[in-house]
């Protein structure tokens, strides 16, 4: 099934001919319900040919229809018929076959085409939206009162139109932050930056940043309060929202148990694994540290030498607006490379094809070296590999004599598990027990729900659930675990 759906963006990166599928997605999806002829996509291609938009030759009848069922074959659009008026055969072999566009055909062009909208600049965090989650979580827990006490339509309405706005604001605000992170990490990440660089990406994040921790940190609590008020009464929230659709119908969210659970997760810890807020304050410390080295390295005078950015800069300007052959000139008399001699045989796979100009192919990473010294020198010799037998038999003795240890008290610990708490475990297998327990007791979300982990090695698998007291004893003491049951088994 992923397979098959990830065909849906192989006309993105068709070898030939990715305008046009293109022109051809983006005409199916401009409209609503489009239902199109070979010969209707042929009248609106041949406009944008004329544009210079498609190739030329790509509105002719026969590779219109070369170009739709290919994009049959990836998925993105189905083939319909319908009853049409014909002068002739080809006429009505071309009108009476329609086409129309998959529904995650829509979803993928959708994507793509404001992708491609989408400046190179950071986005701006919806800062906004949090008071607008904490106002519409407080004005649901009223909702949800009244609903419950009169099962009207006005009011599931009412109930239903809080949910779905409080999910729309979420996915937003969640979305910016992603974004802006995203870029973040793509510009401090950055070996070298100009000093007006720098000046600019010290107003972003002393300023901008600490005004988004700032507020996502002081409506966090309400929130996370408002969300623990719901969770009791989420299941009569969801049996008010239920509607039955189907099970291949996408619901809206906010209508599931795993749409609260996500909600919840962004903005709550929980056992093993951190929300959201804490990752958005623990990356920004992480920002602000690689821009602190980063002013660090550009103001120090410790250097070996200057950068070479201005330089590469210039090398760059040249090429964009010299000739083709002046381009040939330059790159031969700036790196060196000229003309290849063919003095060894080709390599067995080249990641381009030979009708790949250069300037479309992969991008070649400058590295440190070149970019601040211009120097392409190697950098001293590899070290050699030492043999080393004797250290070598050792460490094997040490992971061998680990192992049994291990393979011992795994051993202990399923001999016992019958009459667990009858029996006094060794601190070794105490260790290990209380290794699966930690491990099965992170996969809890809260006391009344159950856990389990295991050996991956040896199979032993310890459950926990809730129950009475158990008692665990050891030769270093005596382990309690208040209202939880464990069983271990293999």
């Amino acid at each position: 099934m992923e397979h098959k759906r990830l065909k849906l963006y192989a006309y993105l990166d068709a070898r030939d001919h990715q305008r046009t599928y293109l022109a051809i997605m983006r005409l199916f999806t401009s409209t609503l319900l489009a239902d199109l002829s070979a010969g209707e996509v042929a009248g609106a291609l041949a406009g944008q040919e004329r544009e210079g938009r498609v190739e030329q030759g790509e509105s002719r009848i026969e590779n219109v229809i070369n170009r739709l069922k290919q994009l049959v074959e990836w998925g993105n659009l189905v083939q319909g018929r319908r009853e049409v008026v014909a002068a002739s055969i080809a006429e009505f072999q071309h009108g009476s076959v329609r086409y129309q566009v998959s529904k995650l055909a829509v979803r993928v062009q959708r994507d793509v085409d404001e992708l491609l909208r989408v400046p190179e600049g950071a986005r701006e965090v919806s800062r906004e939206l949090l008071p607008a989650i904490e106002r519409g979580l407080n004005e649901l827990g009223g909702s949800l009162s009244v609903a419950l006490l009169n099962e009207g339509d006005r009011t599931k309405e009412l109930l239903a139109e809080r949910v779905t706005t409080l999910f729309l604001q979420h996915a937003e605000l969640a979305a910016t932050v992603r974004d802006f992170y995203a870029y973040l990490g793509q510009v401090v990440t950055r070996n070298h930056l100009a000093p007006e660089e720098i000046a600019g990406f010290r107003n972003l994040l002393v300023e901008y940043i600490q005004r988004v921790v700032e507020d996502v940190l002081k409506y966090t609590p309400p929130i996370a309060e408002a969300l623990a008020g719901l969770t009791k009464a989420r299941t009569e929230l969801l049996r008010l929202l239920g509607t039955d659709l189907g099970h291949n119908v996408e619901r809206a969210r906010g209508r599931t148990p795993e749409d609260w659970q996500e909600l919840t997760d962004w903005f709550v810890d929980r056992p093993g694994r951190p929300s959201q807020v804490t990752a958005l304050r623990e990356a920004t410390a992480r920002a602000i540290g690689s821009l602190l080295a980063s002013v660090k390295r550009a103001t120090s005078g410790g250097g070996l030498l200057p950068g070479r950015r201005a330089e590469l800069l210039k090398l760059a300007k040249w090429f964009d607006t010299s000739t083709r052959e002046e381009a040939h000139e330059i790159y031969a008399s700036a790196f060196g490379l000229y003309s290849s001699r063919h003095l060894s045989p080709a390599p067995e796979h080249d990641s381009d094809n030979e009708r790949t100009p250069w300037r479309d192919g992969p991008v070649c990473d400058v590295t440190v070296s070149v970019r601040t010294r211009g120097d392409r020198g190697g950098r001293g010799r590899p070290s050699r590999i030492l043999d080393d037998p004797m250290t070598e038999q050792s460490l094997l003795a040490e992971a061998r004599e680990a192992d049994e240890i291990r393979a011992r008290h795994v051993a202990e610990l399923t001999k016992a598990a019958g009459n667990l708490e009858n029996t006094t475990l060794t601190h070794g297998a105490l260790e290990v027990f209380c290794e699966l327990l930690t491990l099965a007791m992170a996969q809890r979300d809260s006391p009344n729900d159950s856990g389990s982990a295991s050996d991956p090695v040896r199979g032993l698998e310890l459950e926990i659930a809730r129950g009475t007291t158990t008692r665990i004893r050891s030769a270093a003491g005596t382990l309690t675990l208040h209202d939880a049951t464990v069983a271990l088994k293999r």
